[in-house]
């Protein structure tokens, strides 16, 4: 018979934390959020596309906290010359904001910097000739830019925080 009770036991034991603890709590994010952000800044097309889908759908990863404003290419143009660099600006934003967030920005800038040339280039792909290297030429104008000042613009934003 103490088999028979054990079972019960073990399951009720198992599930009171989670009555105790709600799982939609507002302090905490989910555990796997470190895991998430990893995923959708990666330099391959399938975690831009991972991250393009969750930021139509935010509403979806609302536990996870994740800030997804952006001010696109900051100062300079979101489309130079006509090429529709937006969408991989405001990713890059998305990784510089959300690894700030966590402390975790400087371990992780080379890669977001690198996702955003890869997205860059990704735009380029759908050009050719004298159009397609323009566009290559403004995508490594604009990693550079941020591969060179992006940490500098960081540790302004760190020190207006702290001010």
């Amino acid at each position: 018979m103490r088999r028979r009770y054990t079972v019960p036991l073990t399951v009720a034991a198992l599930a009171l934390p989670a009555v105790l603890v709600p799982a939609g709590s507002a302090s905490a994010a989910p555990a796997d959020k470190l895991q998430v952000l990893s995923s959708w800044t990666q330099t391959s097309a399938s975690s831009y596309n991972a991250w393009y889908a969750a930021r139509q759908n935010q509403g979806q990863w609302a536990a996870y906290g994740f800030n997804w404003s952006t001010d696109y290419c900051s100062s300079s143009p979101d489309n130079p010359f006509g090429f529709p660099f937006q969408n991989a600006c405001a990713r890059h934003d998305f990784g510089y904001r959300n690894y700030k967030a966590v402390g975790a920005f400087s371990a992780n800038k080379a890669r977001i910097d690198s996702a955003f040339y890869e997205d860059l280039k990704r735009v380029c792909s759908r050009y050719s000739g004298a159009t397609k290297t323009a566009c290559n030429s403004t995508a490594w104008t604009y990693y550079h830019a941020v591969d060179i000042f992006g940490l500098k613009g960081a540790d302004k934003a760190a020190d207006a925080k702290v001010a």
